[in-house]
């Protein structure tokens, strides 16, 4: 049992260096021990790669060894044919008997398959290790998936008297916000899959929404913009990354931005960034939007 809660810990240790890598596939890591040495090990990098239970195998030099061996994973493996095939078929070829997973996969198209498949073809399956742990690592997949929305954070700078917004002045603007504490938002937006904000802050700030001060992917960015008010030469429009504008009205100035009814009720807005097969959304709002959400 020991044994099964360490290799279980390195493969979500595996898994965690990818947050904000793998849209919209889940975070996973592979571990592969034979007599209590590890002989491989792998992790998922991006949609559309290799899963990483394949890059697991692969790293594995004798490939004998994988009969006598255990291969530990943080989800489920897959049992259909996506951008690659089901990982259940590549752990039976090489005739690996032993297979202990963390989470069951709440995707409807695996959930619960891949352990049948293993265990109808003669695999010793043991889950459940460490299912907490692991559930917490993949818990924008989890929600999205469970919860049918997008898991949400909201994040915001506040003074010590309660404001949340820079004081403005002729002259000067004060940011409460300092260069450390910018550094961290957006490694932050580098782990989620898109970011939200309100139209007024874009009209007010003009802001770019990247992860330009940290090495990570830009999130998809997106504006609660319920009359198209935007600017059409707001940053936001940049080729850095994708940019959504939700909205009850037509704007012919803006290409591809999304038309919503009912915009005044927050499900609704949830439900369409689901239908967007938006993961997670991190907002940064001014007062009005992160009150809302």
């Amino acid at each position: 049992m020991e044994d099964n809660l360490k290799y279980i810990k390195r493969c979500i240790e595996l898994a965690s260096k990818e947050i904000g890598n793998t849209y919209p596939n889940p975070l996973v890591g592979c571990v592969i021990v034979h007599e209590n040495k590890i002989i491989g090990e792998g992790s998922h990098k991006a949609y559309g790669d290799e899963h990483a239970e394949v890059n697991a195998i692969n790293s594995v030099n004798d490939k004998n060894l994988l009969a006598k061996s255990t291969l530990y994973v943080n989800l489920e493996p897959c049992n259909h044919y996506g951008k690659t095939p089901p990982c259940s078929d590549l752990i039976l070829k090489y005739k690996i008997k032993n297979v202990v997973i963390g989470s069951i996969d709440p995707n409807k198209t695996v959930k619960g398959g891949g352990i049948e498949k293993l265990e109808s073809n003669g695999c010793n399956v043991t889950y459940g290790i460490l299912k907490n742990e692991c559930d917490y690592l993949n818990k924008r997949f989890f929600t999205y998936h469970k919860q049918r929305r997008p898991y949400v954070i909201l994040k915001w700078a506040e003074s010590n008297d309660g404001f949340i917004s820079p004081i403005k002045s002729k002259r000067e603007v004060y940011w409460i916000s300092g260069e450390k504490s910018k550094k961290l938002s957006h490694k932050w937006r580098s782990e989620e899959h898109s970011i939200l904000v309100g139209v007024q802050t874009i009209i007010d700030d003009n802001p770019i929404l990247t992860t330009r001060l940290v090495d990570g992917k830009n999130p998809i960015r997106i504006v609660l913009d319920p009359n198209c008010r935007i600017p059409i030469n707001s940053k936001i429009f940049s080729k850095d990354s994708k940019t959504i504008i939700l909205s009850k009205t037509e704007n012919n100035s803006i290409e591809k931005n999304i038309k919503i009814v009912n915009y005044d009720k927050m499900e609704f807005i949830l439900r369409s960034l689901y239908d967007l097969k938006i993961q997670s959304v991190i907002i940064e709002g001014g007062a009005k939007t992160i009150k809302n959400f």
